[in-house]
């Protein structure tokens, strides 16, 4: 039986009006595609049935968020006065707007499936906060957002300045003197990134930006307990396959978040300002050091581009493996050429190039090098020593100024605005998710990424 769908009709720029048939015109596309088999039981010509429908439904919102993107987006936030995280943003539009993007309950039924069984409907998120970047006004209010303290980090904020340490299950922060310790513990999974992990590691990043008596933070990996690595510190091996083969890594919560979160917090700090349009950057920041021991694989990478003060240990690599995995590797596009040029990022990027610490193109992200644990002890401690020497004023006004230079708040917002539908589509396409079957293969896995 085939279901009649009616026409799109093109946004007549009243929200009032446009809005329900928008979801009236969606509603139609669910129904038809619920008269085809679940995805893991469609032949090929179903599923181009199916494609053709979300398609549609794309097209449609792509449409009528051209027009009402600011009104939408006022509506959620009370015209700009109620900072929304991206991932609250985007569920809150769902009920706003039924359709428009998925609700909880679609995205947690997804979530269920292995990454190959899912229909896609996060391509609808990355469409909605895509047109919320691009958009001056709106895009730098959710940079603002994006930019609070989280309210994990609040409520144990308390707990933290009593105890000075806080244990979050995949990562620990402990305050000596005035040095936040943050070490990345998600021992299950090799110190792999997921959606848990990335939480855990902004609420730890908050608590010291909030602590007072901490003046400059230091994010090192702790003793692995994997039987490969015993006793020897892993930085970051990356994104997660396992949860993401299974379907559990999510485009909102981990890729976008984490970039506009966690990554934002070591390089710019929380936002003091309300969100407004300004070159000025209202900022409460400190400076970060990392300290790599093995190697720093994909995601780990990217931090060490946004730290001020990069300590390994002689022999380890560094790598942005990202055709191999099959998706954008957040900003590292935008900042890996700062340090090595053009032509070493492609290689890295697009050829899986290892860079080791040791060789010229490492030294460039690579600031000190060690032998051993004396001297990577040493050479944290020294880095500390540089960073507060002086106070913290100066530091972060030049922190500001150089960020300011090479990365101002615009050009991250334009990229951030083409990551979120960059990644979406990169989630579900048939490339990553024959990468995934030939990367993750589950015969040989052990839960460990």
């Amino acid at each position: 039986m085939t279901t009649t769908v009616p026409t799109a009709v093109a946004p007549t720029g009243d929200l009032d009006r446009d809005a329900p048939q928008l979801s009236e015109f969606l509603g139609a596309l669910d129904g038809e595609l619920g008269t085809l088999p679940a995805k893991p039981d469609r032949n090929a010509e179903q599923q181009d049935q199916a494609t053709a429908v979300l398609e549609r439904g794309r097209a449609a919102r792509e449409r009528f968020l051209a027009r009402h993107v600011g009104a939408v987006y006022d509506a959620l936030t009370d015209g700009c006065t109620r900072p929304l995280r991206a991932a609250e943003l985007t569920y809150a539009a769902a009920e706003l707007v039924p359709g428009l993007t998925p609700t909880r309950e679609r995205i947690a039924a997804e979530r269920r499936h292995p990454q190959k069984d899912k229909e896609g409907w996060e391509v609808d998120q990355g469409i909605f906060l895509s047109r919320v970047l691009d958009d001056a006004r709106t895009g730098y209010h959710l940079l603002h957002a994006m930019a609070q303290p989280r309210r994990e980090a609040q409520e144990l904020l308390e707990e933290f300045r009593r105890t000075d340490r806080v244990d979050l299950g995949t990562c620990r922060l402990e305050r000596r003197g005035g040095v936040g310790h943050l070490t990345i513990a998600h021992q299950k999974y090799l110190n792999a990134e997921d959606d848990e992990s990335t939480a855990a590691m902004e609420t730890a990043t908050d608590l010291a930006l909030l602590d007072d008596r901490i003046e400059v933070g230091v994010l090192r990996g702790a003793e692995s307990e994997h039987p490969r690595y015993a006793g020897r510190r892993v930085f970051d091996t990356g994104v997660n396959l396992t949860r993401l083969y299974h379907g559990e890594v999510s485009l909102i919560e981990f890729f976008v978040e984490r970039e506009l979160g966690l990554i934002t917090k070591w390089y710019r700090g929380h936002c003091l300002g309300t969100g407004e349009v300004s070159v000025v950057e209202r900022r409460h920041e400190k400076p970060w050091i990392a300290a790599v021991d093995t190697f720093a694989i994909g995601g780990g990478c990217q931090f060490l581009l946004v730290m001020d003060r990069v300590v390994a240990r002689s022999g380890a690599y560094v790598n942005l493996p990202a055709r191999r995995e099959g998706f954008l590797p957040g900003c590292g596009n935008m900042r890996l050429p700062r340090f090595v040029g053009e032509k070493v990022a492609r290689q890295g990027i697009f050829f899986n190039r290892d860079i080791y610490v040791d060789s010229p193109e490492g030294r460039l992200i690579v600031d000190d090098l060690a032998v051993d644990e004396a001297g990577m002890q040493a050479a944290i401690d020294d880095a500390v020593d540089a960073l507060t020497a002086t106070g913290p004023v100066g530091v972060n006004a030049n922190r500001t100024q150089m960020r300011v230079g090479v990365e101002p708040l615009e050009t991250f917002r334009h990229y951030m605005a083409n990551l979120a539908i960059g990644q979406a589509r990169c989630m579900y396409s048939p490339a990553i998710i024959r990468n995934l079957e030939l990367a993750w293969d589950p015969k040989r896995r052990g839960g460990v990424k």
